[in-house]
C-alpha cells in the first residue's frame, strides 16, 4: 500500500471515529489495528450512549470496524512500529513489512507510542514508576487538546491520557482531533478561516426552508465569513457540499430501515429469533 492521505494508527474507539471521519470527508485512509486495543480489557460496556443495556466489547468492536469500513477507510490487521518524514509526508512501516506514504498520520494507540520518537525525540517521553519497575512512555500531555505536535501533519488523539479512560470519550478525542486535521486540509485546499470547519451531518428538508433554499443565500452568509477576495470557486463548492446533506423525509426513511438491518448483521440470529418467540 502506498499513497495514503490518512493513515491511522490504533483500531479501537478513538482510531476507529477518527477513521470514520477522515474517510467520509474523502480523505484516502487506512486504519492500522494491532488487535489489542484497551477495550478489549473490560468485561462488558454499560455506559456508551445509545446501548441503554450496554454492549459486550466484542459486540461494540465489530461495530467500529464495520463503520470504518463502511465509511470507505481500509482497516487492516496490522502494527505500526515507525513513522518517519519524508518531503511529502510520512512513510509508516509496520509489523508485517508494510511500507506506506501518507500525507497525514493520526496516532490513536493506547499503547506507548515509541513508533513516533524518531519524528518527536525523547522529550516526547516520560519515566514513570510502576509496580517497583521503571517504564517509558509516550507523554500523554505532550499533544495540545487538538492533538497537534508541533509537526505538520502528525496528530495524536492517543495516548492522551484520562481522554482515552473510558470508551465514549476516546471516540470523541479521536472525532475531535480528526476534525482538526480536516480543517488543517481545507486550509490546504484554500478554503478560509471562518469556513474551514466541516460539519459531517445530514440536513433534512426542513433546513432548506424558504430563503434558505436559495443560492443566493447561502453565498451572502459564505461571504460574510470570509474575506472579500475569497476563491468563488470554493465558495460554490462549499454550498454544493450543503445541498448535497440535503435529505428528504422518503430517503431518511430509507436510511432508517438500511441502519436497523445493519444492526440487526450483528445480533446472533438464533438471539433474534428467541425475542420474536418472546
Amino acid at each position: 500500500m502506498t499513497d495514503r492521505d490518512v493513515v491511522v494508527v490504533g483500531g479501537g474507539p478513538t482510531g476507529c471515529s477518527a477513521g470514520v471521519f477522515t474517510a467520509r470527508y474523502g480523505l484516502d485512509t487506512v486504519v492500522f489495528d494491532r488487535g489489542n486495543a484497551a477495550l478489549a480489557r473490560a468485561a462488558f460496556v454499560e455506559n456508551y450512549p445509545g446501548f441503554p443495556g450496554g454492549i459486550d466489547t466484542e459486540t461494540l468492536r465489530d461495530l467500529l470496524h464495520d463503520h470504518v469500513e463502511t465509511a470507505g477507510a481500509d482497516l487492516v490487521p496490522d502494527m505500526v512500529e515507525s513513522v518517519a518524514e519524508t518531503a511529502d509526508g510520512f512513510r509508516v512501516e509496520t509489523q508485517e513489512g508494510r511500507s506506506v506514504e501518507t500525507r497525514y498520520v493520526l496516532a490513536a494507540a493506547w499503547y506507548d507510542g515509541g513508533y513516533l520518537r524518531g519524528i518527536l525525540g525523547d522529550e516526547a517521553y516520560h519515566e514513570h514508576e510502576h509496580d517497583g519497575e521503571t517504564h517509558e512512555h509516550f507523554d500523554p500531555e505532550y499533544a495540545d487538546s487538538d492533538g497537534r505536535v508541533g509537526v505538520d501533519g502528525l496528530y495524536v488523539a492517543a495516548p492522551a491520557g484520562e481522554r482515552n479512560a473510558q470508551a465514549i470519550i476516546a471516540a470523541g478525542t479521536g472525532a475531535h482531533v480528526a476534525r482538526e486535521l480536516i480543517a488543517d486540509h481545507r486550509a490546504t485546499e484554500g478554503y478560509p478561516e471562518g469556513v474551514r470547519e466541516h460539519y459531517d451531518w445530514l440536513r433534512p428538508d426542513s433546513e432548506f426552508a424558504g430563503d434558505w433554499g436559495e443560492r443566493e443565500r447561502w453565498r451572502e452568509w459564505y461571504e460574510g465569513r470570509t474575506p472579500d477576495d475569497a476563491d468563488a470557486d470554493l465558495r460554490e463548492q462549499y454550498i454544493d457540499d450543503a445541498f448535497a446533506t440535503r435529505r428528504s423525509p422518503d430517503e431518511v426513511e430509507e436510511l432508517r430501515e438500511r441502519a436497523h438491518d445493519r444492526l440487526l448483521e450483528h445480533i446472533d440470529d438464533d438471539r433474534i429469533r428467541a425475542y420474536l418467540d418472546d
